[in-house]
């Protein structure tokens, strides 16, 4: 498991290596990888936590550590990741770690319908029992994906639309269905 800020660098690191470790060193990846990094920039630059993630994060009196399954190649990771980490940062009762979904992780205990999907951020008490998982999207993302996985949609459809729905959210989705399962499991 990795800190955000140890996160943070080898994401950078992908990005500035000449000849970056696969999958980094497929074109398409890497470029993918350099938008998850602006996006991921963005949204802490922005900081769009809401009064009410304020207030749900605010309520945690016991010791809780956060544990995010990712991959800086991931799209949904790049807008889910760094609100995840913004809230965790809100109480230092909240140990906030990061693992790689495809280096050493507990991906295959939290499969979402049988697939590898991620992000996905597990919150467990002091001792290391869980308490909840979510991810690896909020509800109104998992809705367009469902609806163009039916279709069939390419790659480059999906992720366009996608995109547009992490905009128009503004990560609401994500703070409000986490600050649910908090204020549940707290």
């Amino acid at each position: 498991m990795m800190t955000f800020q140890h996160y943070q660098g080898y994401f950078d690191e992908i990005l500035k290596t000449v000849n970056p470790q696969p999958p980094y060193d497929n074109e398409s990846y890497l470029q993918y990888t350099k938008l998850n990094w602006s996006r991921s920039q963005r949204w802490l630059k922005q900081n769009p936590l809401t009064t009410e993630t304020v207030k749900a994060i605010a309520a945690i009196t016991q010791k809780q550590q956060w544990a995010v399954i990712t991959e800086p190649w991931c799209g949904d990771a790049a807008h889910i990741v760094p609100i995840l980490y913004l809230m965790s940062a809100l109480n230092d009762k909240i140990d906030f770690k990061l693992q790689l979904r495809d280096t050493d992780s507990e991906i295959e205990r939290y499969l979402t319908n049988g697939t590898r999907s991620i992000p996905i951020l597990i919150v467990r008490d002091e001792k290391g029992a869980d308490l909840f998982h979510w991810g690896p999207r909020p509800a109104v993302a998992k809705k367009v994906y469902e609806e163009l996985k039916e279709k069939k949609a390419d790659f480059e459809t999906a992720k366009i639309a996608l995109q547009q729905v992490y905009n128009a959210d503004k990560s609401l989705g994500i703070q409000e269905e986490v600050s649910r399962l908090l204020l549940e499991y707290n």
